[in-house]
């Protein structure tokens, strides 16, 4: 099978919202269901990601580079 074949098959997976259809390819390649981390997560880590999301959204973050900056400032490097 050729890499173009390929692709499309995989596109055609992870752009399908058949559960019925991605259960049965995940039982074909025997697939297990991995515990998702977010479930792992208590519900205070959830909220603070969620609201970080959020102010990221609305672009209320600082540059990295910023910060490095206001560093080397701060402590003289």
């Amino acid at each position: 099978m050729n890499v173009a074949t390929r692709y499309k098959i995989i596109s055609k997976i992870i752009n399908s919202k058949e559960e019925e259809v991605l259960n049965q390819i995940k039982d074909l390649l025997n697939i297990e269901e991995e515990e998702d981390f977010w479930d792992a997560l208590n519900a205070e880590d959830q909220n603070a990601i969620n609201e970080g999301i959020d102010q990221l959204d609305k672009g209320q973050h600082v540059a990295h580079q910023s910060i490095q900056e206001e560093i080397k400032k701060r402590f003289k490097f």
